[in-house]
Order: structure tokens, then sequence, then C-alpha cells
């Protein structure tokens, strides 16, 4: 009889049938909205994962939850940077790149300017994109290229600065194969994608993209 009241206390003190399922779906939200985002961004992503995501935007927000895990693993894309050319008022010609191993330290300016240079690639439509694809994109990403180019203007007091957008060549594993047994590799395929993103001077801050080569 000892045993079996025991037994009946320590059911009542259980989770009622209500509690257990509220509970289980807090944790099968939360579930959702850490692995929703390394599946929706970034680029490339399904529309599924896009479309699924949108209910969970405020609570992924609010607890900082997107992190885009696919930026480093398991399918990595090419590296970007941005190319600069400027002549200074004293006529001197000043050429440089961001981000800059060799410049930027600590390593979080590196990644700082990195991610400014990965963030304009993703804005930037490929050279074989319509014209007014490309058109439009320039109403987002002009506003940042001026932004980088006047800071480059004012800091070495530049009186015009070019830039280009650098795609820098992604091997594959056959291309590491072939160039380890010495093979030949296809004319261009190692060389880097350039877009020219135009010359501009502090004055003006405004310039026209040249086409992509």
């Amino acid at each position: 009889m000892r045993a079996d009241s025991s037994a009946t206390a320590e059911q009542g003190r259980g989770w009622s049938p209500l509690l257990r399922s509220v509970v289980s779906l807090a944790i099968a939200i939360h579930l959702a909205a850490v692995v929703l985002p390394p599946l929706a961004s970034p680029p490339p992503a399904s529309l599924l994962a896009n479309e699924a995501i949108q209910p969970f935007r405020p609570y992924i927000g609010s607890l900082y939850l997107w992190h885009g895990y696919r930026f480093f693993a398991p399918d990595p894309g090419p590296g970007h940077s941005l190319r600069w050319s400027l002549i200074t008022d004293q006529g001197e010609l000043l050429e440089g790149s961001l981000p800059d191993a060799t410049q930027d330290w600590p390593r979080l300016l590196y990644h700082r300017r990195f991610m400014i240079a990965e963030k304009l690639s993703g804005m930037i439509p490929p050279m074989d994109a319509p014209e007014a694809i490309r058109r439009d994109a320039q109403l987002e990403w002009g506003p940042l290229v001026r932004a980088v180019a006047a800071e480059l203007l004012t800091r070495h007091n530049g009186v015009t600065v070019s830039l280009d957008m650098v795609e820098h060549y992604l091997p594959t594993p056959g291309d590491v194969i072939d160039r380890r047994q010495q093979q030949p590799a296809v004319p261009g395929a190692w060389e880097d994608r350039v877009t020219p993103l135009g010359t501009y001077a502090l004055a003006t801050a405004s310039a026209t993209p040249g086409e992509q080569r």
C-alpha cells in the first residue's frame, strides 16, 4: 500500500499533458529558429527556406540567431576584395585593396573590411545580367561604393580614385589535382574576375561604373 501511495503521489507531481505539449512546442519552435537561418542565408538558398523563415524573423532577431554558418562550410564560395587606385593632390599614384592582410590589424579590422567587399559582391549582378537589372542594382550598391571612395580620398588627400570589385578564383578539386600533376590549365581558368566600379572625385562623389571585364 505504501509503495502504491508513493507512485500515486509521484504521478501527481508530474507535468500535465497540456504543459508537456506547450513545452514541446516551444522547444520545436526554438530548434526551427536555430536551423532555419543557415538554410535561408547566405545565398544560394532555397525558396522554401526563405518562405519558412518569415514567421520566425522577430524571434530570430530578438535572440540574435541569424548566423550564416554556410559562409564557412561545407561549400564556401569565392572571396572578394575591393581594389583601388588613387591619385593624390601631389600627383602621386597610390594603390591598395580592401581588405589588406598586410595592413589591416587587428584582424577584426580586416574582417570588417572584408565584409564590405562581400556585401558589395552580393549586390552587383553578373556581367550577363540584363541592362535594366544592372541599372537598378547600381541604385543599391552605388551609395556604398561612393562612401568607400570618399573615405579613401579623404584619408589619402586624393583627387580621384578608381575602384574595382575582384572576385578571387576558387579552384575546384580537379583544378588542384591538375596543378599538382603539373598539367596545363585551361587558358584564363585561373584568372580573377574584375568588375570596374567607376572613378570618383571627392567633390562630385559620382561616377558611371565601367563594364565588367
